[in-house]
């Protein structure tokens, strides 16, 4: 529950950000009428994302088992990649996310193109939208609950949709570097998590044949098929009785993109702004 809630709480906040951000900046230059094309662009990516989502539950179910957990193990690693690269590229992002969009807006308006507007937020809520699939599926391997795991997801999002519409009516107020920093650290770990979660799915396959000795063995005091040992594996990793090749991975990963997040090169701008957007009132 943990992780499908951090997932789309951060993954839908973005999104959020986004709409509210575009919106906003509408209604402030007195084309709310527009605003019709940012919400089609909207419905149109979740239902993009839906329907993906679909596809891969159904090719879940259809596959036999041993090709089922060759692709779980195989998206926990793609969700490394992409969990990595988002959370360095939206950190940088944080202190000009708000003038970068303004600029899309400004082109769009220039033109009088409303599809450009639609494409603006589709494109936007669709990169958000399949990168939460691609999560929720890499983790839900791991998930002692299904219900729970779900409950987390839908959780998560309704508290990002609240936070995005308070946002947008001006009455919160997002410090984005804070906010990014937080959650940039608390997806680290977690991607740090799927890492050695994936080397166990593969190495149970026989896809890798030898990740050395068992560091240690905690089954007796914490199996990590107990409800805390699943909780703990799919938020750090947590295993029971560990190999020593997802002992070095997980370390490996984890300390040098920990320094890597908070080095100059790694952080966000350093005037990163707070995000607030007052909605004034249509020309």
């Amino acid at each position: 529950m943990p992780y499908s809630f951090l997932t789309t709480f951060r993954e839908g906040l973005e999104a959020a950000l986004i709409v509210a951000i575009v919106l906003s900046y509408l209604h402030r230059v007195g084309q709310g009428r527009y605003s019709r094309s940012v919400w089609t662009g909207v419905l149109l990516a979740l239902a993009g994302s839906l329907l993906a989502g679909g596809l891969l539950q159904l090719l879940a179910v259809e596959l036999p088992g041993a090709a089922m957990e060759a692709i779980e193990g195989a998206a926990m690693f793609l969700a490394v990649g992409v969990l990595t690269w988002m959370i360095f590229w939206m950190r940088r992002q944080a202190a000009t996310i708000g003038k970068h969009l303004r600029d899309r807006v400004d082109m769009a308006l220039k033109t009088g193109s409303a599809s450009a507007l639609a494409l603006l937020s589709f494109t936007a809520v669709g990169r958000e939208g399949l990168e939460t699939v691609l999560f929720l599926f890499a983790g839900v391997a791991v998930s002692k609950s299904a219900l729970l795991y779900w409950l987390g997801a839908g959780l998560g999002l309704m508290a990002a949709v609240a936070l995005g519409y308070l946002i947008y009516i001006g009455t919160a107020r997002l410090p984005l570097k804070a906010f990014f920093t937080v959650t940039g650290v608390a997806l680290i770990v977690l991607a740090a998590g799927l890492l050695t979660n994936g080397l166990k799915e593969f190495h149970e396959m026989g896809l890798i044949p030898g990740l050395g000795v068992r560091v240690w063995d905690t089954y007796d005091i914490l199996p990590d098929n107990s409800t805390l040992g699943r909780a703990l594996s799919a938020v750090f990793g947590y295993d029971s009785s560990p190999f020593m090749g997802q002992v070095v991975a997980y370390v490996g990963y984890l300390a040098p993109a920990l320094v890597l997040f908070f080095s100059p090169q790694g952080g966000a701008a350093p005037r990163a702004q707070s995000v607030s957007s007052p909605r004034p009132k249509e020309a």
